[in-house]
């Protein structure tokens, strides 16, 4: 998508929100740096935040669980070392429940997306 084309839908380029990440054989190759219409670069990298999950720079398309698994971890052992032995084991996991729906739907996401690159790679 060009700058042009997105100036025509009355959008702009965030540069500093925004980045570029090469997934494919020639994923270690390092690029030219890309510059917005209005001097900005936009910079190069190796993973992306989307919710829940980080997607990795590849030669295929991945993504690192890594920061959520750090995350459930660390939110468990809150909820676990507050209630430990006083709540049940149906309470302590349904506020683990709560506090991670998030991070399930978009794991959920993630894999039908996976499912559907892995179905169209020939």
């Amino acid at each position: 998508m060009s700058e042009l084309e997105i100036e025509w839908l009355d959008l702009t380029i965030n540069a500093r929100k925004s980045a570029c990440m090469r997934i494919g054989p020639r994923f270690s190759v390092r690029c030219s740096n890309i510059t917005t219409k209005a001097g900005h670069e936009v910079r190069w990298c190796s993973e992306i935040r989307y919710p829940g999950v980080y997607i990795t720079a590849a030669r295929e398309f991945r993504c690192s669980h890594n920061n959520a698994k750090q995350s459930f971890y660390r939110s468990f052992n809150a909820v676990f070392g507050k209630f430990g032995r006083c709540a049940s084991e149906e309470v302590i996991v349904e506020l683990l429940k709560s506090v991670h729906q998030v991070y399930f739907m978009a794991q959920k996401h993630v894999h039908s997306t996976n499912q559907y690159l892995d179905h169209w790679s020939l």
